[in-house]
């Protein structure tokens, strides 16, 4: 028996009125299910919308939007559905704790070394960027690197005292997982788990991460067109984690003068169709200290909901991407005029 798609993901979307009442919502609820679909409600601040999951052609749409409090019918025809705005026009907001949301009125900052090498090294950049400023700290401690002769990372180990550090400073963490062998470790010891760019289509790890229930930061990988970044993100909330940042990382084209391209057309255009928010990493983007911070400002006037940045104490001993990387000093100076870039108008 072929497993039938349609069975997971709604064709349709009933958007109810702003003052239908509860009694309105739960009739239309129990219509769709007298018809043999699966309604999937999605109770908004302003309005409910309802999903309809299964065969459309089983329901007459005119009956439908003659119910009462149904304003409008949407035949949902983008390939993914979940991160669409025609699914939720309301922007997910992701929260860490109380103080750090993604998504909301404020860009989110988040600052540490490529690499976790040593305690001194991640205890030194952490209390630095978080006088600074930062918000969170990143790290990582298993590192996807292009060459098996490049500095691997801690392993475990890195992220424990990533996480010891964090708490002792007051940074949540954020750090890459590249494995489902890790994922205990990942779910014991990171605020934040993040999905490389390398591995933005390893399935089988986003779906495993992803049920995890922790929030995630998913990389576009370096060759990923938008729609693939969004089918990317829909494995994820598909998967019944709805906890998601996307990050704009660069993309390869045809100009080698820089490491990649920070795409902020695909940044402006993934505001439009999604509802998630999405950030930028100027510094894997440039793949030198100089450019981040000009690139940091364009990704918040672009309307990036927070920047990840490489800050490291002493670049030029750094085991991985000293090149890209801030020093505290230049961190400081972009902390200093960033706040300004940051305007939602939503």
């Amino acid at each position: 028996m072929h497993a039938n798609k349609s069975l997971t993901e709604p064709t349709m979307i009933i958007v109810m009125d702003k003052s239908a009442t509860k009694e309105m919502v739960d009739h239309v609820l129990n219509i769709v299910k007298e018809h043999d679909l699966k309604p999937e409600p999605m109770y908004g601040t302003t309005r409910t919308a309802i999903g309809v999951i299964g065969d459309k052609t089983k329901l007459d749409e005119g009956q439908v939007i003659r119910l009462p409090g149904v304003k409008e019918i949407l035949l949902v025809s983008k390939p993914y559905k979940r991160v669409s705005r025609e699914y939720q026009p309301e922007n997910t907001l992701v929260k860490i704790n109380d103080d750090i949301v993604f998504g909301g009125k404020k860009a989110v900052i988040i600052a540490g070394p490529c690499g976790v090498e040593s305690e001194e090294q991640i205890r030194t950049i952490a209390k630095g960027v978080k006088k600074l400023g930062a918000q969170m700290l990143r790290g990582g401690a298993f590192k996807p690197r292009t060459s098996p002769y490049s500095f691997q990372g801690m392993g475990v180990d890195g992220l424990k005292l990533m996480k010891e550090v964090g708490d002792e400073v007051g940074l949540p963490i954020v750090s890459e997982c590249i494995s489902t062998e890790h994922l205990d470790a990942f779910d014991k010891y990171a605020d934040m788990i993040q999905i490389g760019a390398r591995n933005m289509q390893n399935f089988d790890l986003l779906t495993s991460v992803a049920k995890l229930g922790k929030p995630i930061l998913l990389k576009r990988g370096m060759s990923a067109t938008v729609d693939e970044f969004m089918f990317a993100a829909e494995y994820i909330l598909n998967a019944g984690n709805k906890n998601l940042v996307l990050c704009e990382r660069g993309i390869r084209t045809f100009e080698q003068s820089t490491r990649n391209i920070l795409d902020l057309n695909s940044l402006a255009l993934i505001k439009e169709i999604s509802h998630l928010p999405i950030i930028a990493d100027p510094s894997h983007a440039a793949g030198r200290y100089d450019l981040v911070t000009p690139l940091a400002r364009a990704g918040l006037a672009a309307g990036a909901d927070g920047i990840i940045v490489e800050v490291h104490h002493k670049p030029d001993e750094a085991l991985s991407d000293g090149a890209q990387s801030l020093t505290l000093d230049s961190f400081e100076e972009f902390m200093k005029d960033a706040p300004q870039y940051h305007h939602h108008h939503s």
